[in-house]
């Protein structure tokens, strides 16, 4: 048996050809484990859901891997693949490190970039979980898959 877990996160993106323009960002995506030995052995589930990262997409289907690793390596690492309004790749790949004094912060801080298909940063972003609007509705999310 597996488990399910919905996540929000939010802030914004300075994307490479506009520095000092900062657009909002925000995803909404759902991990997936299907087998909860699989995920301890290896800590990856699959995401899946949407992107709202105007003007290249203001709003795409996304689908990638969660890495959680909370002991050892302490992180939390996402990799979202989604397709443009130009019809091109990207990548949208960031990472929490867990810092166990500061809790609040690393659970819920995270920065990222977002890659073309040519491995090309064409935008840098930070987004965070917002605890006092989506705690709730994020730990309901969690089941059985």
């Amino acid at each position: 048996m597996g488990f399910q877990f919905a996540e929000t996160m939010s802030g914004a993106v300075e994307w490479s050809a506009q520095p000092g323009v900062r657009q909002p960002l925000s995803f909404e995506v759902t991990a997936t484990a299907s087998s909860t030995r699989e995920h301890l052995r290896d800590g990856k589930a699959r995401l899946s859901g949407v992107i709202h990262a105007p003007p290249l997409a203001p709003t795409a289907a996304v689908e990638g891997v969660i890495t959680i690793r909370l002991f050892g390596e302490r992180i939390i690492r996402y990799e979202l693949a989604f397709t443009a309004a130009d019809g091109k790749p990207y990548t949208l790949v960031g990472q929490k490190d867990i810092r166990w004094l500061s809790p609040t912060r690393s659970f819920t801080y995270l920065p990222a970039e977002i890659f073309d298909d040519a491995h090309r940063r064409v935008g840098t972003c930070e987004t965070t979980f917002n605890v006092e609007r989506d705690l709730w509705s994020f730990v309901r999310s969690f089941r059985p898959a």
